[in-house]
C-alpha cells in the first residue's frame, strides 16, 4: 500500500468489501439490483461504534433501502451523505474486475470507488476519532438508494422528513473542492397525434410532423427567451440549456404522418422553477395543437432534479472553504442536494475523486485524496458536532 495511507489500513478493507457487493441501479430491469447488502454492511460497521442505525425500505421499491446512522443527539448536527448504488458497466472495457478493488499507479480501481462508495470508509474513518467523545450535536451518516436512476431514495427521505439535522455534506466526487450549486435536469416527452392519409391530398389527414415542426420553433423561441433572461457566471455554461435529443415520426413518404414524438432535455439554473417551465411550454404548445386538430401528450420522462444553490456566505460554505483552501464553485452534474435542502439542511457537495472518472470503465480513486478527505471530514465533525 502507498505510504500515504499506511495509517489508514481499515479504509482499504472497508472499500474492498463495498466494491465486492454489486448494487447497480437502473431504469432497465435487467440491470437493476438491490442495495441491501451494502447498507447492512455499513450498519454492521457503525453499530459497534455507538451509532444507532435505521434501515428504511424505500416505499414502492422492494429491495431498496436508505440507512440513517446517528451518533449522539440534539436538535442540530452534521449529516455526511452518500449514495450506495452504482451505474451499470461494460466489463469488456475494464482492465480489471469491476467488483474487485485493484491497486495500481497509486490508485484504487473498481466500480463505485469514486462515485461514490469510497466516501463511506472515509466518513467512518473520520468518525472513529470522535467515538466516546461528548458530542454537543449528532453526527449522522446517511446512505441512500437509487441516486443513479430515479433518486427515489432521497425523495422518500424528503417526504418522510428524515433525517433531522442542520448541515449536510454530500460526498460526490468533486476533487475535495466545495460545491454550492448545480443546475437541474429535466427530460421531457412531447407527442402529437393526427390522422394518416394519402399524401396526394393533404385534406385527407392531419400531419403530426408538421405540427412538431411548428412546436420545435416554439421550443427554440422559449430557449432563447430563457437564455436572455437567466444567466449565472458561476457556471461554465452560464445560461439554461435545452437539447432537442431525439425525434420519431411517420412510416412512409407517401403517407401523411399520424404520429410524431420528441424527447428533449432542459438544464435550468438555480432560481428557475421546473413546474413553471413546464407551464410555459404548455402555454405555447396547447394552442398550436388545437389549431391543427392534433391530440397532444406532454409529460416528464422522469421526475427531474431541481437546481440547487446554497448562499456563498452560508456557515457550511465558509467552513468548507476554510478547511479546503478552495472557494465554493458550481458543477454541471446533479446530486441529491435539493432533497436534503427540502429537509431544512444547509447543504454542500464535496468528496474525493473526480467526476471525470465517474461512469467510466476503470473508475478509480487516487490514494493521494484519502488523507486530505479524512482530515477535512474530521474538521467538519469538530466544527459542527463538538
Amino acid at each position: 500500500m502507498s505510504g500515504s495511507t499506511q495509517h489508514l489500513p481499515g479504509i482499504r478493507e472497508m472499500l474492498t468489501k463495498l466494491i465486492s457487493q454489486p448494487s447497480i441501479s437502473s431504469a432497465s430491469a435487467e440491470w437493476d439490483q438491490t442495495n441491501e447488502p451494502v447498507v447492512r454492511t455499513l450498519a454492521e460497521w457503525l453499530k459497534p461504534m455507538g451509532f444507532s442505525v435505521e434501515l428504511l425500505e424505500v416505499p414502492g421499491m422492494p429491495g431498496k433501502y436508505n440507512m440513517i446512522a446517528t451518533l449522539g443527539s440534539g436538535p442540530g448536527g452534521l449529516v455526511l451523505s452518500g449514495h450506495t448504488d452504482t451505474v451499470p458497466f461494460d466489463d469488456k472495457r475494464w482492465q480489471s474486475d469491476p467488483f474487485t478493488l485493484t491497486e495500481r499507479d497509486d490508485r484504487w480501481y473498481g466500480l463505485g470507488t469514486c462515485d461514490m462508495k469510497g466516501f463511506f470508509p472515509l466518513a467512518i474513518e473520520a468518525a472513529k476519532a470522535f467515538v466516546g467523545e461528548e458530542l454537543k450535536q449528532p453526527l449522522i451518516i446517511l446512505a441512500t438508494a437509487d441516486e443513479e436512476s430515479s433518486m427515489n431514495g432521497a425523495r422518500a427521505l424528503a417526504e418522510a422528513g428524515r433525517p433531522k439535522g442542520r448541515y449536510a455534506v454530500i460526498g460526490e466526487p468533486t476533487g475535495l473542492k466545495p460545491v454550492r450549486m448545480h443546475k437541474g435536469i429535466m427530460m421531457e416527452r412531447l407527442v402529437f397525434e393526427g390522422q394518416s392519409g394519402h399524401s396526394s391530398d393533404p385534406s385527407l389527414g392531419r400531419n403530426a410532423m408538421e405540427g412538431m415542426h411548428e412546436a420545435l420553433g416554439e421550443l427554440l423561441s422559449l430557449r432563447a427567451g430563457w437564455q436572455a433572461k437567466y444567466s449565472n457566471p458561476n457556471f461554465k455554461v452560464q445560461v439554461p440549456t435545452m437539447n432537442l435529443g431525439c425525434i420519431h415520426g411517420g412510416d412512409n413518404p407517401n403517407r401523411i404522418c399520424a404520429r410524431c414524438e420528441l424527447h428533449f432535455d432542459l438544464r435550468p439554473l438555480p432560481g428557475m422553477d421546473m413546474n413553471g417551465l413546464r407551464q410555459e411550454i404548455l402555454h405555447k404548445l396547447q394552442p398550436l395543437a388545437k389549431s391543427r386538430e392534433l391530440s397532444m401528450e406532454f409529460e416528464p420522462l422522469f421526475d427531474g432534479v431541481p437546481p440547487f444553490e446554497t448562499p456563498a456566505d452560508a456557515e457550511l460554505v465558509r467552513a468548507c472553504e476554510k478547511l479546503t483552501g478552495h472557494t465554493a464553485e458550481a458543477v454541471a452534474f446533479a446530486t441529491e442536494a435539493p432533497w436534503l435542502q427540502k429537509l431544512g439542511l444547509e447543504t454542500l457537495v464535496m468528496g474525493p475523486g473526480y467526476i471525470d472518472q465517474a461512469h467510466q470503465p476503470d473508475e478509480f480513486l487516487e490514494l493521494s485524496q484519502l488523507d486530505p478527505a479524512v482530515r477535512i471530514l474530521k474538521g467538519l465533525i469538530k466544527e459542527f458536532c463538538l
